[in-house]
This record gives C-alpha cells, sequence and structure tokens, in this order.
C-alpha cells in the first residue's frame, strides 16, 4: 500500500473542464480510460482511445442516465483490494478489470438550485452514481485515486510523473479526505434544499458545509489556528470580493469586513452615498451625503479615535477624492462594489491597505441562515432581514416626530440592527452622532454614547455634542424610562424603539414629559 501504478482509470464529469486534456495526458502515459455518456463522447471526439462502460458492464445507460455505473464490474473494480488473495480470486472469476484512478464530478446540483430551478428538475441533478463511485474509490485509497475537482489535474500529472506513472499513499490519502468533504458537502447542498422545498424548518438533522477560500495566518489570537471557508452561496462581500492590493486578510479582517458591508448595503445607492467604518464589528460611524467623501467625512466625525485602524466599506464605485480621504488615516480594508482606476493609484502608495471590490451589494432583504457554534452543537437561526419602512412605524407619544425627525430615525434604526446589544445609536442629519454598543445595561449604551459624542465636539471645537437635537434608536425596548431619560439628557428629541415592555406606558409618559417624539417599529434587532 505504498506507491500504486495508474494502468486503468474511470472518468465520468458533468464539468469538462480541462477533460481533454486529462484524458490526453493519461493516454499519453499509458493509461487505459473508461468513461460513460457525454465524457466519452467528447474524448473520443478528440481522438483519444476511451471504452464506454457499457461495454465492460455488458447493460446500457438505462432510465435516462440514472443507472450506468452502479455495476458490480466498476464498483468491484474500484473496491478489491490488491492484496488479498480472495479479492484477486473473484475478479479473475467474474472477468473484472482493476480500476486504479477515478476522476468524477458531480451533477450540477448546487447550480441548479441557485438557478431557481423547478422541485422536479432539481431532484433529476441529484448524482447518485457519482457519489458512490467516489466512495467506493476513496475506501479503497491504499490501491485508487480519487480526483473530484478539476484544480488537481494538473497535481495528479505531476504526482505520476514523479512517481513513474504512479501514486504516492500520502497523495492518494490526500485526495480520499478531499473526495468525502466533497461528497458530504454534496449531500449537506441536497438535505438542507430539500428541508426548504418541503417545509422543514428545523429538520432532525442538519448538515453544513464549505470549500476552503483562505488559509490564515491565524485566528481572533496568534495562538489560534484559523481557516476561511466559503458556503457557495455567491452572495456579494468579502468571501466573493476582488483583493486588488495589501497583505492577505486576517480572521478578524474578514470578520469586520463582512460587518461592514452587510450594514452599508442597507442603504440603496441609486438613492444615496453611503458609508460605514466598522471597529471589532462594531460601527463607530455610519453616514450617507451626497457623494461618498462627504458620507465618509461625517461617518468619520462620529468617532475619529475607534476609526483609527478599521474598516471602511461604501456603497457606491470608490473614487479618488474620496480615496484621498481616506488615506489621511491608517486603515486596514476598504470594501466597495467597485473602484476608479483613479482610486486604485491612490491607494497603491498605501502597500499595507487592502482594497477589495465585490461587483454588487448584497441584498439585506434575501434571508438565508447564520450559525453560532456552542459547547456540544450549534445555533443555526433566519438571518435577521427585518425591514422597517415609515408605514410600519406607531407614534405613541403626544408629539409627533417631524418628516426629517423621521429620515434620521429610520436611518437610526438600520445601523442599530448592525450594532451588538444592547445597542443605542445617536443619529443627526443622516450620520451617526455617538454609538453604544455590547453594553450589559442599555442605560450605559446610552450613556457611552453620549460620553463618545461630548469627546468628538471637543475635538472638533463644536460648542456643544451633535446629540443635541439628535434622534436616538435602541435596538430593543426601554424596560424603564432611565435608558430613555440619559439620551433625553444627552439631546434627544425622537426616540425609535420596538416597544413591548410590561412598563410602556412609564416610558412612553416620560417621553411625554420630557418633549420627545417616540415611535414604535413591533420588531427588535438583538445582535449578540
Amino acid at each position: 500500500m505504498t506507491d500504486q501504478p495508474i494502468r486503468r482509470a474511470l472518468i465520468s464529469v458533468s464539468d469538462k473542464t480541462g477533460l481533454i486534456d486529462l484524458a490526453k495526458a493519461l493516454e499519453a502515459r499509458g493509461v487505459e480510460i473508461l468513461s460513460t455518456g457525454g465524457s466519452a463522447a467528447a474524448i473520443r471526439d478528440a481522438g483519444v482511445a476511451v471504452k464506454d462502460v457499457a461495454e465492460v458492464t455488458g447493460f446500457p445507460e438505462m432510465m435516462d442516465g440514472r443507472v450506468k455505473t452502479l455495476h458490480p464490474m466498476v464498483h468491484g473494480g474500484l473496491l478489491a483490494l490488491r492484496n488479498n488473495d480472495s479479492h484477486v480470486a473473484a475478479m479473475d472469476e467474474h472477468g473484472i478489470g482493476a480500476i486504479d484512478l477515478l476522476v468524477v464530478n458531480l451533477y450540477p446540483f448546487e447550480a441548479t438550485v441557485a438557478k431557481g430551478a423547478d422541485y422536479e428538475t432539481c431532484i433529476e441533478n441529484i448524482d447518485i452514481g457519482g457519489p458512490a463511485m467516489i466512495r467506493a474509490a476513496a475506501k479503497n485509497h491504499g490501491f485508487v485515486t480519487t480526483i473530484v475537482d478539476v484544480e488537481d489535474y494538473d497535481a495528479l500529472l505531476a504526482e505520476m510523473d514523479a512517481q513513474n506513472g504512479a501514486t504516492t499513499l500520502a497523495f492518494r490519502q490526500r485526495s480520499a479526505q478531499i473526495a468525502y468533504a466533497r461528497t458530504g458537502a454534496y449531500d449537506a447542498a441536497v438535505s438542507s434544499w430539500m428541508a426548504d422545498a418541503i417545509g422543514q424548518e428545523a429538520p432532525r438533522r442538519r448538515a453544513v458545509a464549505g470549500s476552503i477560500a483562505q488559509t490564515l495566518r491565524y485566528g481572533e489570537n496568534p495562538h489560534q489556528k484559523a481557516a476561511f471557508y466559503t458556503d457557495g452561496t455567491g452572495r456579494p462581500g468579502v468571501a466573493t470580493a476582488a483583493q486588488h492590493q495589501g497583505k492577505e486578510l486576517s480572521y478578524n479582517n474578514i470578520n469586520d469586513t463582512d460587518a461592514a458591508f452587510e450594514l452599508v448595503a442597507e442603504f440603496d445607492p441609486a438613492e444615496t452615498a453611503a458609508c460605514a467604518i466598522i471597529k471589532h464589528a462594531n460601527p463607530c460611524g455610519v453616514a450617507k451625503g451626497a457623494t461618498l467623501t462627504e458620507a465618509y467625512k461625517a461617518a468619520f466625525d462620529c468617532d475619529r479615535t475607534s476609526a483609527f485602524g478599521g474598516i471602511v466599506a461604501l456603497n457606491q464605485t470608490l473614487d479618488a477624492d474620496t480615496a484621498r480621504e481616506i488615506t489621511g488615516i491608517f486603515t486596514e480594508v476598504v470594501i466597495a462594489p467597485e473602484a476608479t482606476d483613479e482610486a486604485k493609484e491612490v491607494f497603491a502608495a498605501k502597500k499595507n491597505l487592502r482594497l477589495l471590490t465585490t461587483g454588487g451589494l448584497p441584498d439585506v432583504r434575501v434571508g438565508g441562515q447564520t450559525l453560532r457554534q456552542v459547547a456540544g452543537g450549534f445555533l443555526m437561526q433566519d438571518k435577521d432581514v427585518g425591514y422597517i419602512g415609515l408605514d410600519d412605524l406607531k407614534v405613541v407619544t403626544k408629539v409627533a416626530p417631524t418628516e426629517e425627525q423621521m429620515r434620521d430615525l429610520l436611518f437610526a434604526w438600520k445601523v442599530a440592527k448592525h450594532v451588538k446589544s444592547n445597542a443605542i445609536v445617536y443619529v443627526k442629519d443622516g450620520a451617526t452622532v455617538g454609538v453604544g454598543a455590547g453594553q450589559m445595561s442599555r442605560v450605559d449604551s446610552a450613556l457611552i454614547a453620549a460620553k463618545k459624542a461630548e469627546r468628538m465636539a471637543e475635538a472638533l471645537g463644536l460648542a456643544e455634542p451633535l446629540t443635541k437635537g439628535s434622534a436616538v434608536a435602541s435596538d430593543a425596548f426601554f424596560p424603564f424610562p432611565d435608558g430613555l431619560m440619559e439620551a433625553a439628557a444627552a439631546g434627544a428629541t425622537c426616540v425609535i424603539q420596538p416597544g413591548g415592555s410590561m412598563r410602556d406606558d412609564e416610558v412612553i409618559a416620560a417621553a411625554d414629559e420630557a418633549g420627545l417624539a417616540m415611535v414604535f417599529t413591533g420588531m427588535r434587532h438583538f445582535r449578540h
């Protein structure tokens, strides 16, 4: 079970990328090729000698191709132990030839689902023979090499050249692990799709899978190993972005960049330019403006101290003027749908700054699931795609917000959705002016946000903090009037919150006494 020569290969692929080059390379190395259906036809049309599996099994492909490789002549050739006398005798008795190499990629089930195909079409794109052969060959990796990814074709040929037409056990073990991960991911995709298709919100078993995107230098801390995996959904963001410059993203960079881009996507680029600056997955400044430069400056002025070394997300194409503003301080990552050539030239002078472009914004109304690991398992929930519009708000105080206040309240609400609980967000003129995040007490969040605004007022030379005359959002209800009164003391004149507390009447009465306008959303946005 060391080096195993490859004399006979079975190739059956849906993705024909690289197929002909591989077939020619194997033929040149003296390998006999078996194949099926379209793969066999393509190989034959390229002038490479190939034998149809139907010739080997003695049965034609049938039932619309559902049955073609599920046969002892195939699986015996994959599963036989070459060093087991009884296995060898059974092969000789039944005329089963050994298969030393299996090259299979599966029906494009995930792509079929992504295109929005109907139920029956998705069912027909569930591969059966492919996974069965992959599992058989991978189990017998002591003798059989299994290749399931096009990107491994070159590695296979290089291995054969280095080993005089054979593969090492170490190579076959690595290939087997990849093979089992592929079938596992495939089954996870099928089971998850089916759970959704038949309306099972919490199926008895739930499988998740991912594909390696990047091996990371370390995790949250240098002593933690880490890697980044993609889930195949193709949602625009850090997982799909092109990196134009700068060193590799770290674990924390990826986490923070995702948080920043998901937040800025709340603001329609057709309506306004918007910028979000993130530090430790929390926004330290968010603003909209007539231009990206204007939005960036307003976001930066919310908390200049925290913005240092932060992540900047933009909802429109990055231009040179905005790029020059951003380079005024140290910034880790900038992510935007696109960037002009001039903007890229500006950033080129900052070699450590990472620039990512995504080609678009994620749709914040499109759902999905989020996962969080706990000891002994994981929690799964729907992504928070809750949306509140003007018509969803309920005015509960004697004073109603003005149109301008309503705009700021809705802006603050969108930001609060992305702030760690307990969240308090002060907004004035379409920009955050104070953010309190992740506190055990909502009162503390209100105080911290107000204190940050006071410090920024001093730094900017303002006569008073920008929380004076601001709108304030709370991600969950005020259980007592105290948190609301701290916001009022900071100068807030209007409030948006979910409502639903046992003491709503007390909170509303306190707001009326303070002359505040307050609206209820009926929806909360906890983010732990």
